[in-house]
């Protein structure tokens, strides 16, 4: 409005000169205008200009900031949140894996305690098993192929006395990971202690045991945990890697 009014001062200066901006102009003569006696028609005109400049630097102002706020919103990238560091779900700091010494299929005894060093990778299964037991055991298997590079890898026995020496030795040849799978056995005395420290429930008539790995860190504190139908050897092998990072 303010810069309609100046714009309109302006028009009637130039078309009729001083009077028309005083309303003292024949023209105007029927209607009633507000006269501003004794003051310098220049200064009326430079007031005008300044009182339309000024407004324009307002608004232009205005839409400037408004640009520039609306351009800053759409350069801050939307949905980008960090990474998660495990692709498996990470376990409470602290937790260490239980020590126990067992035999594997072959006689042997392997102690958690011997593995230290590196990280290892530890699984639950049993030897008749047909369902979920040889998938995670070529789960394990891809793992290893993927990183190129073995590590150590055990499977715990979860139905005892049925798991032996020599259906642990069977398995392992029908999986083909001689040399790459320890599968400890022991007495229901033995493997309660272990089931217990890796919160696992072992195979009882009319329940399936859990079907989880575990990837336990070179000081033996278990770090990531893996329920197998979310496991792949991708995702394990990245998160071994991770482990070894520290």
């Amino acid at each position: 409005m303010l810069a309609q009014g100046t714009a309109l001062c302006v028009q009637k200066y130039r078309a009729w000169g001083p009077e028309a901006v005083w309303g003292r102009h024949p023209i105007f003569a029927t209607r009633a205008w507000i006269t501003l006696s004794g003051v310098n028609p220049r200064l009326v005109i430079v007031l005008a200009v300044l009182g339309v400049l000024s407004v324009a630097g307002i608004t232009v102002g205005l839409l400037g900031k408004r640009g520039s706020s609306e351009g800053q919103a759409v350069a801050q990238p939307v949905g980008d949140q960090p990474r998660l560091r495990f692709e498996g779900s990470e376990l409470p700091d602290g937790v260490r894996a239980p020590d126990f010494s067992l035999q594997n299929q072959d006689g042997e005894r392997v102690a958690m305690r011997s593995l230290r060093g590196r990280p290892v990778l530890v699984t639950f299964l049993y030897t008749n098993c047909d369902e979920t037991c040889p998938p995670q055991a070529q789960q394990i298997k891809g793992a290893l192929d993927e990183l190129g590079r073995d590590v150590p890898a055990i499977a715990i026995a979860v139905d005892p006395p049925r798991d032996t020496v020599e259906s642990a030795r069977e398995f392992v040849l029908e999986q083909r990971m001689t040399g790459r799978l320890d599968f400890l056995v022991g007495s229901q005395e033995q493997l309660e202690p272990v089931w217990r420290g890796f919160a696992i429930q072992a195979q009882i008539d009319g329940a399936e045991h859990q079907a989880r790995i575990v990837v336990v860190d070179s000081e033996g504190f278990q770090r990531v945990s893996f329920p197998i139908d979310q496991a792949t050897p991708e995702r394990i092998a990245h998160d071994v890697r991770e482990v070894e990072r520290g």
